[in-house]
């Protein structure tokens, strides 16, 4: 495999893992929103990755970057909270709040974001590797 391979696997892991920080990024935002209705109330996304198996066209290519299939919302249920003097609440005084978990959320923040930082470092070996390479042919 040839350390140019480990430049387009890593910028599609890092890819990957920015499109999933922001993600979380924004389910963290809306934390606290409230809605009245279930329809219009904020749900939890969540990015899908895959790997590219378009990009393997020969069985000597073990390079296989990384694909964001898309962002799904969570089908856990919604957070519904009985509170008729808040302003938001419905005909039988529900409001309902997101499903997201503050928990689950910064889980998915640390390891998206150690595994961004991890890839930089492998790119940067690579970088390293191939400039020793260069030298070394001076």
């Amino acid at each position: 495999m040839s350390l140019f391979h480990v430049f387009n696997v890593t910028r599609s892991a890092m890819n990957a893992e920015s499109i999933r920080l922001n993600t979380t990024s924004s389910n963290l935002a809306n934390i606290n929103s409230v809605s009245s209705s279930y329809s219009q109330t904020y749900k939890a996304r969540h990015p899908v990755f895959s790997a590219d198996l378009r990009k393997a066209h020969s069985r000597n290519n073990h390079v296989i970057p990384v694909k964001v299939l898309g962002i799904v919302e969570s089908s856990k249920p919604l957070n519904r909270e009985y509170n008729p003097s808040h302003p938001f609440a419905n005909d039988q005084g529900y409001i309902y709040k997101p499903n997201v978990n503050l928990m689950e959320e910064m889980a998915n923040m640390i390891s998206a974001s150690r595994s961004y930082q991890v890839n930089v470092q492998v790119t940067d070996a690579s970088k390293q590797m191939l400039l020793s390479t260069l030298q070394m042919g001076k």
